[in-house]
């Protein structure tokens, strides 16, 4: 993620050095990046380096890149992943990130299952001061999911982090972005309906994190995108298991329930999720 072409530098994958870190292991890969797990070459202190082909960005990507780099480089805050470095090798870009032991929260909830309300509470204040910040500075990020949301540790302490800013833009007051991206699962339904959206369609993905944090699995699923967008079209009342219903906070429901609504308009801005009860 010096001199090799992508493809032949993952079917090495360990042991490779680009400036002054060794690549150990794949962490993630997507479409135009990957994540590796890395160490410094005199330092030893491990980190993660997202490497990137400018190749495979088209112009769109490209302006959602630089956002990345923009934001990460100026923001020091224990929520969002922190960039310790960046540079150019062969064609690569490599951002230097922090590294973060306890993995993703997706991989969290898979071995833990449901979360007792009191984490579920802890984990929407860390989403929520570290949307405090992008909220500031104007910073949709448009792929907010588990897979993209690293825990510092696997203690009982451990902080959470929102990370991959790759499909982020900043999006002034007034304005709506119109591309489609993200994951569909956490995509709420007016960007699946390639409508205009704001900073909205980003609730909308804490309300399905929340969800997820509370009964174990995403509120809506699908076959494909338009039954995805069926299901949550014909949904009534959020699809609680009716088993822990009676155990969750009010709260939690009411939150939960008002950011996972089908209606932008109605459903909660950052100001009305951050000011919610449930979260004091």
């Amino acid at each position: 993620m010096a001199g090799l072409v992508a493809s032949n530098m993952e079917s090495k994958a360990k042991n490779v050095r680009v400036g002054d870190y060794i690549l150990k292991t794949k962490i993630r890969e997507g479409s135009f990046s990957t994540v590796w797990g890395a160490e410094h070459v005199f330092s030893g202190d491990e980190v993660a380096v997202k490497q990137v082909c400018l190749s495979r960005l088209n112009r769109r990507l490209k302006s959602c890149f630089d956002c990345e780099i923009d934001f990460l480089s100026s923001v020091n805050h224990p929520n969002i992943i922190r960039l310790l470095d960046v540079f150019q090798e062969d064609g690569f870009v490599y951002l230097v990130l922090e590294f973060c032991a306890g993995g993703n929260l997706a991989s969290y909830i898979q071995r833990h299952g449901r979360v007792q309300p009191q984490i579920a509470r802890k984990f929407m204040q860390h989403i929520g001061s570290a949307l405090k910040i992008m909220h500031y500075r104007g910073i949709i990020h448009r792929d907010l999911k588990p897979e993209n949301i690293l825990l510092s540790s696997q203690g009982d302490e451990s902080v959470l982090k929102i990370a991959d800013f790759g499909l982020s833009r900043t999006l002034h007051p007034g304005e709506c972005a119109e591309t489609v991206c993200g994951s569909p699962l956490y995509m709420a339904p007016e960007v699946l309906q390639f409508q205009k959206y704001d900073d909205k369609a980003d609730m909308w993905s804490v309300g399905a994190i929340l969800f997820e944090l509370v009964n174990g699995y995403p509120p809506f699923n699908g076959r494909n995108n338009v039954q995805l967008l069926k299901n949550i079209r014909s949904c009534t009342c959020l699809p609680f298991s009716q088993r822990i219903l009676s155990a969750v906070d009010p709260d939690c429901l009411d939150m939960c329930s008002r950011l996972l609504c089908l209606n932008p308009e109605e459903r909660l801005s950052f100001d009305e999720f951050y000011g919610h009860r449930f979260l004091r």
